[in-house]
């Protein structure tokens, strides 16, 4: 796959997506994943979403940058619909964000641990099929290929609680893919976790998107490992500083790392403000 080199705040242009079906449009592009548009909300006087906008192509790993209280999470939770916008529009595979229709499609793994303490993990893994609807025939397959997706074949009939807190988060993952959901959203995957557990998930995640066509949507705080997604957005104060492939951001502001770049774009904002 091929990464732009430009950075830019309007919407980016789609991807091949290799072996998978033939796109719809006439263009030959696949329509994004997510598509959001001027998406507004509101907790009272506080804006935490202002005017965001953006388009994440399918069959990337996209990475949703900034601080704690930038909108990250907010945003995921639109997405999911478990939160309403107060103004704006936001669509997961051409369908209203929380449409029962694409709920079977997307995959989610919480910040916090969303997994049974007291089960084993093919316990959770099955739980989580079921409450996502897989079919009981095709349920026992899945639970294998996720498993030893996330190399935790062997740990099946452990219960979770025995676990350490990097198989925990496997567990997670096992549990939010074991549907065969086209899009992830995952909110802050990482957080928590040994650097080498981390590099072992941004190579779950690729093979997700490059191997098997999948989008990946993660949260991350964590400004460096972001240089591996395929493109990042950066949101500061619930507001699009811009997007863009990480090389391409590094260039445009004339830095050598995303952290410097971060805070470049943000007294960029300032003075545009000012």
């Amino acid at each position: 796959m091929v990464r732009e080199p430009g950075v830019t705040a309007s919407a980016p242009p789609t991807a091949s997506l290799g072996n998978r079906p033939p796109p719809g449009p006439e263009d030959g592009r696949s329509p994004p994943a997510i598509s959001v548009h001027d998406l507004v909300k509101k907790f009272g006087e506080v804006t935490a979403l202002d005017r965001v906008s953006l388009d994440v192509p399918s069959g990337q790993v996209l990475g949703l940058l900034g601080p704690n209280g930038a909108g990250k999470t907010t945003l995921i939770r639109i997405l999911l619909g478990l939160a309403r916008p107060t103004s704006g529009e936001a669509l997961l595979l051409g369908e209203p964000a929380g449409a029962r229709s694409a709920r079977a499609r997307v995959g989610y793994m919480p910040q916090d641990l969303a997994v049974y303490l007291d089960l084993s993990v093919q316990e959770n893994v099955e739980l989580f099929g079921r409450l996502y609807g897989v079919p009981r025939a095709r349920l026992r397959e899945r639970e294998q290929e996720v498993l030893d997706f996330v190399h935790l074949t062997e740990r099946r009939r452990n219960v979770v609680s025995e676990l350490s807190g990097g198989m925990r988060r496997r567990v997670s993952l096992a549990a939010a893919l074991v549907a065969d959901p086209d899009l992830l959203l995952l909110d802050e995957p990482t957080v928590g976790v040994d650097p080498e557990l981390r590099s072992e998930f941004w190579e779950f995640f690729h093979r997700l998107t490059h191997d098997r066509g999948k989008t990946v949507v993660l949260t991350t705080h964590y400004l460096e490992e972001a240089n591996r997604a395929d493109r990042v957005v950066f949101l500061n104060a619930g507001r699009v500083l811009a997007t863009g492939a990480p090389a391409g951001i590094k260039s445009r502001t004339g830095t050598e790392n995303l952290e410097d770049a971060f805070l470049r774009l943000v007294r960029e904002s300032a003075l545009g403000r000012a």
